[in-house]
């Protein structure tokens, strides 16, 4: 089984307009609505793939009822979500049709409380004993500590399971530094912790605060990994264009598969950019287009780079 952590989980609206014009009204041509937050999607991914998953995290009011209600009609993803007092957000991703750009508005988290903190750590450390991999996404709602992601890599590591972290800013620079198995940062993610906007560069030395492996996320240039086994780019067969929500998190599902099945890294950068590029074709974050992407499969570039690792 395969564990996701989405502590600041939402409800996603994608709204599909014809032009997105600033300061026009909108007559929106199509509405979809799915639960929502980094490691949702990354589950349901998974589960689209045959894979075991469990999400752990945190709902609450009305929008968290609606959540784990639409949540239990996704088949093989197991609803292990703490209730919370606060209101679980919202977030709304606007697709304009004509350019195929998204603008993506999100909601802040509700308030979690020490209380319901300290229950969720009782119930993730019980999870962990069934785990073969966890991927722990996204950003924090208020009320957690800033340190959290830190805290549960250390427990993955006691209970000797492989973890990957997905976030930013203060969470990535505390989480990297308890030397998660896999960090998955983008190019400005990167920048923002490194201070180097060389991809090359900043890799290794996200490797020397802590992480394992990184892999780093170049919009349409691929993937650039930096492992202890070497290091690897990874690019797609050509430019996708659609809605490119959720391309992300269907890279952390494939690398996080590959880690709980410790394949051989260029593998795992096959499957991640022939996945996020068959997102970017699905409507709305947390699915793919199930035949491109067994075309991509046979189509993405994997070449070695020398002096990363």
């Amino acid at each position: 089984m395969i564990l996701t952590v989405t502590l600041n989980t939402a409800l996603d609206f994608t709204y599909r307009v014809p032009r997105l014009t600033p300061h026009a009204s909108h007559r929106v041509t199509d509405v979809t609505e799915r639960p929502g937050g980094k490691g949702l999607n990354v589950a349901r991914v998974l589960a689209a793939l045959g894979r075991p998953v469990t999400v752990t995290g945190f709902a609450g009011g009305s929008t968290g009822a609606a959540l784990r209600a639409q949540l239990a009609e996704d088949i093989g993803v197991r609803d292990a979500l703490l209730d919370v007092a606060g209101r679980t957000r919202r977030t709304v991703a606007v697709v304009d049709e004509r350019t195929g750009d998204t603008t993506q508005l999100n909601e802040p988290g509700p308030l979690v409380s020490p209380a319901e903190w300290a229950r969720f750590l009782t119930s993730y450390e019980e999870l962990l004993t069934s785990a073969d991999a966890v991927a722990l996404c996204g950003s924090l709602p208020p009320g957690v500590p800033v340190g959290a992601y830190a805290r549960l890599i250390r427990a993955a590591r006691a209970a000797r399971v492989p973890v990957l972290l997905d976030t930013s800013g203060e969470p990535l620079r505390r989480g990297i530094a308890a030397r998660p198995d896999v960090v998955k940062p983008n190019a400005d993610e990167l920048a923002e912790l490194t201070g180097s906007h060389e991809p090359l560069r900043a890799t290794r030395d996200a490797r020397r605060r802590g992480a394992h492996a990184v892999v780093a996320s170049l919009g349409a240039d691929g993937l650039l990994a930096a492992t202890p086994d070497g290091a690897w780019q990874a690019a797609p067969p050509a430019a996708v264009r659609g809605n490119p929500t959720g391309a992300g998190d269907s890279v952390v599902a494939a690398l996080v598969a590959g880690l709980a099945e410790a394949s051989p890294w260029p593998r795992r950068l096959t499957h991640a950019v022939a996945l996020s590029a068959a997102t970017v074709l699905a409507p709305v974050a947390g699915e793919f287009d199930a035949a491109a992407y067994e075309e991509f499969l046979g189509r993405v570039a994997v070449t070695e780079r020398a002096g990363a690792a």
